[in-house]
């Protein structure tokens, strides 16, 4: 066996004892060793892990965070069918209460898609009422110019999200980066790592080659590197997680890793939860 398998072995060994300590009652935990819970978090936690808002689509916003909560997940980027756009101050207020309940903190809101200036107005207006200082957007390259006025304004950043080779206008970060490279450094992009491997493109020359303008992070891996490949769980793709994040330590990179995980969305718990463990696993091998 060589030593890239041997390596992939190693830390899967990790991943699922991660994804089963995630999913058991935590009676059951009482007896871990408080020394090795002691040896491990500070190294898991060097990095932000999340779940985007997306992988909930069937879920209303108790469930998803009932699943969050038993995966100890902490953040989430908010998705309007949880908090619609139109929601009153009170509704936001009584969403923020939820999250904090669950122990989870709303960091951003989207992806969310525009076609008009004014789409891009209520989208800011909406991130301001939130409380969050991120929005995910997929914005007309036309409109661009505004994107980068109304970041300038409002302070807020401006995350553009890239969707593969079936995305006529953003399929990779190398189309992102030459559309905002000289446009406000609040204007970035949420680096969707699987999507871009799906274009051909290298993830992780990507994410070194981009870093000052990668502002979110869409967690996930691939079944291949083509159009015709799918998400699946963290350890089981196509890309190299352990380097991609070393990568991400080398950067010091400060915002969140969002588990994106598409591949059974009305039952996403056990993938979740394999990717959970598979991440702190690396995380505390690296």
């Amino acid at each position: 066996m060589n030593s890239k398998s041997t390596s992939r072995r190693h830390f899967l060994q990790h991943s699922l004892l991660g994804a089963a300590a995630v999913l058991t009652a935590p009676t059951l935990l009482s007896h871990t060793s408080a020394a090795f819970e002691q040896s491990t978090q500070p190294k898991q936690d060097r990095l932000k892990l999340g779940i985007a808002g997306y992988s909930f689509v069937h879920f209303k916003l108790d469930e998803s965070l009932a699943m969050m909560k038993r995966m100890d997940v902490r953040y989430l980027c908010i998705k309007d069918f949880h908090l619609p756009f139109a929601s009153s101050d009170a509704e936001i207020a009584a969403f923020h209460k939820k999250l904090a309940d669950a122990n989870v903190k709303g960091y951003a809101v989207g992806p969310i898609y525009t076609k008009t200036t004014q789409d891009i107005d209520k989208a800011f207006d909406y991130a301001k009422r939130v409380g969050v200082d991120l929005i995910v957007g997929i914005p007309e390259i036309k409109d661009l110019p505004y994107v980068s006025q109304k970041c300038k304004e409002t302070n807020i950043r401006y995350a553009i999200h890239n969707h593969g080779p079936e995305d006529k206008i953003y399929p990779n970060a190398t189309v992102i980066w030459n559309q905002i490279k000289n446009l406000d450094k609040h204007v970035g992009m949420c680096f969707d790592m699987g999507h871009n491997m799906r274009d051909g493109q290298d993830p992780l020359k990507d994410l070194l080659r981009y870093k000052d303008r990668i502002f979110d992070l869409h967690l996930k891996n691939v079944t291949s590197a083509t159009a015709e490949g799918k998400t699946c769980e963290l350890g089981r793709g196509v890309i190299d997680i352990p380097a991609f994040v070393k990568g991400l330590l080398k950067i010091k990179y400060t915002g969140s890793c969002s588990l994106e995980f598409e591949k059974d969305m009305k039952d996403p718990l056990a993938g979740l939860a394999e990717s959970v463990g598979y991440f702190r696993g690396v995380l505390s091998a690296v």
